[in-house]
């Protein structure tokens, strides 16, 4: 009588172990994307779902108008970053948001909100927002099967983010201050400190030259990095920095530095901007 009970035993906990432990692996019916992309000073993190069209008629139906909206399927859409930004314009502090939207006919409302933990838009309450903006929609020609956020339009201060599904598309711009943060590190790594850092004295005089700045300044940063570690990239720069200051045969004689040293090193991509910059001179 005690062995079949412990035989009985010894099946159900098998059982029980198969029901804990199997499954059947199926695809998403909205697989989940994350992108990391790096914005200005930032990498801002999308997480989000992407539902298919599925001969559905999306906007209208599938997802009424002047309705709150995940903005995707399964948990809401997320964005994370670490610095301040500025949406559309309108100031948005570094966090993570949900962000939902209310799709219109001519114009959708955009909306981040701080509850990030919620499913679906079951639960959304206004009082969480933390921003909302007012986007024009974007009919497109071809049909957008799944549902996708892209990011365009690249500078060194911001992007456009996109949000595109069946032949609709909306979208906002991402800004953020850069110069005043960039100028800052500048004076505290650099300028207050005196530093000899090759390193730093590249990147400020990287940083001068393509925003522009004070070049005499940005030649004679360049030039201390060039005489305490002369790299291909960092004569280059130099060559750069005298060409754009009218200086031409130093500029000449520095990108033919350059270019020799690039050969050394074995890049020949910086072989031939060192042959172009000669070119134009």
């Amino acid at each position: 009588m005690k062995t079949k009970n412990i035989v009985c035993l010894m099946m159900l906990f098998t059982v029980v172990q198969l029901n804990a432990f199997s499954q059947i692996k199926m695809p998403q019916a909205s697989p989940s994307s994350k992108v990391s992309q790096q914005v200005g000073l930032t990498t801002i993190h999308l997480d989000y779902s992407r539902p298919g069209k599925k001969n559905r008629k999306i906007f209208g139906e599938l997802v009424p108008y002047g309705r709150i909206w995940r903005t995707g399927a399964n948990n809401p859409t997320t964005l994370e970053f670490d610095i301040d930004i500025k949406v559309n314009g309108l100031p948005l502090k570094a966090g993570k948001y949900a962000m939902y939207t209310i799709p219109e006919k001519k114009s959708w409302t955009i909306i981040f909100s701080n509850n990030t933990e919620l499913w679906g838009a079951m639960g959304y309450d206004a009082a969480d927002d933390a921003l909302r903006i007012n986007v024009p929609v974007t009919k497109l020609k071809k049909t957008v099967e799944s549902m996708h956020i892209s990011f365009s339009n690249l500078t060194d201060s911001g992007a456009q983010l996109n949000i595109a599904w069946d032949k609709t598309s909306v979208g906002f711009k991402i800004e953020m201050e850069v110069d005043q943060v960039v100028m800052g590190q500048i004076k505290a790594l650099l300028i207050d400190r005196e530093s000899n850092d090759a390193g730093l004295l590249f990147q400020a005089a990287n940083y001068y030259y393509k925003q522009e700045k004070d070049l005499n300044k940005a030649l004679e940063w360049v030039t201390k990095s060039v005489e305490k570690d002369a790299k291909y990239y960092t004569v280059h720069l130099k060559a750069k920095i005298l060409a754009a200051l009218g200086r031409k045969q130093e500029a000449i004689s520095t990108a033919q530095v350059s270019m020799k040293l690039a050969e050394e090193a074995g890049n020949p991509d910086y072989v031939a901007l060192n042959q172009r910059l000669i070119d134009t001179l």
